[in-house]
């Protein structure tokens, strides 16, 4: 039997990891780590038995000790709780769910301990991809991505050893505001910014999908996971979310992996490779679908993917920058203080007034969201 950990646990991925832990019935979970829902991670922690959870902060975490007396798990909480969870002692894998660059030094943990990673916190590869991918090939772990898209080019890429991509072809929907100019999207709501035409996705991934942030921070995890330069990803917008991405190789072939907009499909994916097993669900049905379609993606109304290009060129802190500037300005746009449009702006002035620091340490790294968050604040 499988032992998992799962970071995020409450979150979007996180109940939907537990949703293919469920149907299959063949997977312990040792730990489960959530931020503040403990209504819900208490639900869970009754129906997995792990034997740990933590909270993020020590005032929930003691009110869930009180709610699950009656229960064998141990409650933590804080960073140390959450390294904690990520490296478990019987976990063979560990989910990282959990939304920002939080993740960075628990999964740094749980490879230390010899985890292979089910990797859905995409901040992780952004910020720290140069320590992350060498650590992983010197402690001999696994990096498996749960990412829809990027778990299509690691599908295509299976088995295709000794014939590397020469092109990733990153396809991306497009998000709501498609064929919008800047002047249309001036007044753009936060329901309207939540309404993703095609994916269910929490709340900042789906902000990040409407401005294009997303395929940015996608196409710099990319550069990490399948060892290519940026000028190797091309970013696709297919409208259909049909085809979940591609890869061309050095004769002109191109594999692509196509599947119903489904989370669950990635995602047992990454617990069971390389077994496939079967997956309930609706499927494909050409005959109905009519046509798969292709765009340009528009980098003049929708900056933040040049900008993410930009950012990881540069390399160095940059990536940080571009990251943290954007959790800033999303939180900051969910709370309706900023305009929608001032995203991008944030983003782009962030990125300005920083000056790059090459082949950062984790410590450097979160004294650059630091410095983002504190020069943000002060605009």
């Amino acid at each position: 039997m499988k032992r998992i950990s799962i970071l995020g646990s409450t979150g979007s991925i996180g109940t939907q990891t537990l949703e293919v832990v469920r149907q299959n019935g063949d997977i312990q979970v040792t730990a489960l780590a959530a931020g503040s829902n403990i209504e819900k991670l208490e639900e869970q922690i009754r129906e997995f038995r792990p034997a740990l959870a933590c909270v993020w902060q020590e005032e929930k975490a003691a009110e869930l000790r009180v709610r699950t007396a009656d229960l064998p798990v141990r409650i933590v909480s804080g960073m140390e709780g959450l390294i904690e969870a990520a490296a478990e002692p019987s976990a063979d894998l560990t989910v990282t769910a959990v939304v920002g660059m939080i993740g960075i030094r628990p999964t740094i943990a749980a490879m230390e301990a010899g985890k292979d990673i089910a990797l859905a916190n995409k901040e992780t590869l952004v910020t720290a991809g140069h320590i992350i991918m060498p650590l992983a090939q010197k402690l001999g772990v696994r990096i498996l991505p749960v990412d829809s898209e990027h778990s299509a080019i690691f599908q295509c890429l299976h088995g295709e050893n000794q014939n590397p991509a020469s092109r990733i072809l990153l396809t991306a929907s497009g998000g709501p505001f498609r064929g919008r100019t800047r002047e249309q999207m001036r007044g753009i709501q936060v329901e309207d910014a939540l309404k993703h035409p095609n994916w269910t996705m929490g709340a900042k991934i789906t902000i990040d999908s409407s401005t294009m942030v997303n395929k940015g921070l996608e196409v710099m995890e990319a550069r990490w996971l399948f060892d290519v330069d940026f000028d190797q990803i091309q970013v696709v917008v297919q409208p259909q979310s049909v085809i979940h991405s591609m890869v061309e190789f050095a004769d002109g072939a191109v594999m692509a992996q196509l599947g119903t907009p489904d989370m669950k499909l990635p995602i047992q994916y990454a617990l069971y490779y390389p077994e496939r097993r079967y997956l309930a669900g609706e499927r494909l049905d050409f005959w109905s679908l009519n046509q798969i379609t292709f765009e340009k993606p528009d980098l003049e109304n929708f900056p933040g993917l040049a900008l993410a290009y930009a950012a990881g060129r540069t390399g160095g802190t940059m990536p940080t920058v571009f990251n943290a500037a954007n959790e800033y300005a999303v939180r900051e746009f969910l709370n309706r203080r900023i305009s929608y449009l001032e995203i991008t702006e944030m983003i782009q002035a962030a990125m300005e007034r920083h000056a790059p620091v090459p082949d950062p340490s984790v410590e450097e790294i979160l004294e650059t969201e630091a410095f983002v968050y504190d020069f943000l604040e002060s605009r």
